[in-house]
């Protein structure tokens, strides 16, 4: 029966998880034909205002050569209309002279011939028929305003739709995950020297399976790139996966997306434990602020909010507590007294883990490392066999030492702004980095007896911790090199 049950549990499991990929495809492809029908009224609308604009520009050029042949007819129809003016006064004026000298001509009269013979003479002289040029001032040729749009016409009738891009198909066995930075690497279905660039997508999540219908996070665009790869650098890996696409762009348009390809990122994520810290520290996500106030607000809310009822009883929070935060013993109160000390909600039981933490350097003390949950309320960290830590105490003077069980060694080496923190739960190795230059400062060889949890602590000063980190290359070639040289537990003083 009992089989049988888990059997079909897990057979019921599978048919669900199948239903859900089956319910996220018909949504996409409803979405998908939500989508043309939209682009398609689009093209449309694009194509009828380029043929407008194309059908403006012909109409404003035609208007523009009409004129320029109607000013040229005008022109030349006004320096013809003029000569053919002067040329008609001049035959008139002239065929009058001739009248005249035909008439002087056959008169038979002596007196005055000679007079009226001489002023003919100088009349036909100074007439304007003979000043006149017979030339025409103007040609009845148009022939230099004829068109030939030919060459336009096959150019017309050759327009067509814009090439789109080749889809790029990214290389998942070239694609690399380390050190928080992803490099992508596509290829081209056949090479295309008109693609001018590429863009790139990504997006978080914590699905390896197809898009959902609906995603936690929004997709990253990255613009403008030359190569057929590119590296995307300083991220957090928050999420266990990072989805990816990429499309080419030529001068017009933007190809299609090339098929998701989803990366795993491997990364140590946690929060800090709000219901663990002293009540001096103020904890804001992952950034903590020492509060010198916040016993006393404390214990102002306490008597405001104290009541009989059993909801507020201790034994009532013990309950609830460990459903919210496994990692925390109940009340705002875990650590008191002088341990200010607040632990991480997520506790680490095998494997590489590395987290960095930046601090205030003028903070009276600092201390960050692991704990074990047996750690007491009044333990402060280095102090008892339950923790491991670097500490900074900036009272009367300035040192830095690590300390585990109540012994300490002092640490010869600069204090950084950042402190890197590797943890290899199965070697037992707890080492301390510099974050920028990722030289070792100091490391623990043991044997953890039960699972451990990242533990701070601050007094008079300031601290944000940073998650989604893998553990950095340079870290792991060092612990390499330096597994046989390590510091241990037994020979801190």
């Amino acid at each position: 029966m009992g089989d049988q049950k888990e059997s079909l549990c897990k057979i019921t499991h599978t048919l669900a998880m199948k239903n859900e990929e089956i319910s996220n495809f018909v949504c996409t492809l409803k979405q998908n034909l939500e989508n043309l029908e939209g682009n398609t009224n689009r093209v449309q609308e694009d194509l009828e205002s380029e043929f407008t604009a194309l059908n403006a520009v012909l109409v404003e050029m035609k208007e523009n050569m009409v004129t320029r042949i109607k000013q040229e007819r005008a022109s030349r129809t006004y320096e013809l209309q003029s000569q053919l003016s002067a040329c008609s006064k001049a035959l008139e004026s002239s065929e009058e002279l001739l009248e005249l000298a035909n008439q002087t001509l056959c008169s038979s009269e002596t007196d005055g011939f000679n007079q009226a013979a001489k002023d003919i003479k100088d009349s036909v002289t100074m007439a304007p028929a003979f000043r006149l040029s017979l030339k025409a001032k103007a040609s009845d040729n148009m022939s230099h305003l004829m068109v030939d749009f030919s060459q336009e016409r096959e150019v017309l009738q050759g327009l067509k739709f814009l090439p789109v891009p080749g889809t790029p198909e990214i290389q998942v066995s070239e694609c690399q995950v380390c050190d928080n930075t992803v490099t992508v690497v596509w290829t081209l279905p056949e090479p295309d020297s008109k693609i001018e660039h590429y863009i790139l997508e990504h997006r978080r999540t914590n699905h390896e399976g197809p898009p959902r219908i609906r995603e936690d996070y929004p997709w990253m665009v990255v613009e403008g790139i030359r190569e057929m790869e590119h590296t995307l650098i300083g991220l957090r890996f928050d999420t266990r996966y990072l989805t990816f696409r990429v499309r080419a762009c030529n001068k017009a348009v933007a190809g299609e997306f090339s098929e998701l390809v989803t990366l795993e990122t491997h990364a140590f994520n946690f929060k800090l434990d709000s219901g663990s810290a002293h009540q001096n520290l103020k904890v804001e996500d992952l950034s903590v602020e020492w509060d010198s106030c916040g016993g006393k607000i404390q214990d102002i809310r306490k008597e405001k909010t104290r009541t009989n009822s059993p909801m507020h009883s201790p034994a009532r929070s013990a309950l609830n507590s460990p459903k919210r935060t496994p990692t925390a013993r109940p009340g705002r109160d875990r650590f008191t007294a002088e341990s200010y000390t607040v632990l991480a909600d997520t506790s680490i039981d095998a494997g590489q883990h590395y987290w960095e933490v930046r601090f205030d350097k003028e903070s009276k003390a600092f201390a960050v490392g692991v704990a074990l949950r047996s750690l007491g309320r009044f333990d402060q960290l280095g102090k008892s066999s339950a923790s491991w830590c670097i500490h900074l105490n900036n009272w009367l003077q300035q040192s830095l030492t690590a300390k585990h069980n109540n012994k300490a060694r002092t640490l010869d080496c600069a204090i950084p702004n950042r402190i890197g923190v590797y943890v290899n739960y199965d070697e037992g190795v707890l080492s301390f980095y510099n974050s920028k230059t990722k030289q070792l400062m100091h490391t623990f060889k043991t044997k953890f007896p039960q699972p451990v949890i990242p533990a701070f602590m601050v007094w008079n000063g300031t601290f944000s911790v940073l998650t989604g980190m893998q553990v950095p290359s340079l870290v792991q070639s060092g612990q390499r090199r330096n597994s046989n040289t390590s510091s241990s537990n037994a020979s801190l003083t």
